[in-house]
């Protein structure tokens, strides 16, 4: 399996209850794939740099992973989908 870093940024304009479950189904994701999480980061919410989608803040979450390829797809299809999130990013880590 290949090692992931993954970071994404959710809406903070809805009920604390959807930002969490948005988060869980993300992270539902990986684990229905096969795929470990090896570290979960929730950064809390954050002034956004520059407003996305109209929206001047985001709750930030970070994931280290272990998946397959398609797994990680499957996130990043999901992800763009998705109208709570509003940014993601995916890291293919160096094999060490």
């Amino acid at each position: 399996m290949t090692k992931y870093e993954i970071m994404f940024i959710v809406k903070t304009t809805m009920e604390e209850a959807k930002i969490k479950s948005t988060i869980d189904n993300m992270k539902k994701i990986i684990t229905d794939g096969k795929g470990k999480i090896v570290e979960a980061k929730e950064m809390g919410e954050r002034k956004l740099a520059y407003p996305i989608k109209k929206e001047l803040n985001g709750f930030y979450c970070v994931l280290k992973v272990e998946a397959k390829p398609e797994v990680v797809s499957e996130f990043d299809r999901k992800a763009q989908l998705s109208e709570t999130i509003l940014r993601h990013l995916i890291i293919k880590l160096d094999e060490e």
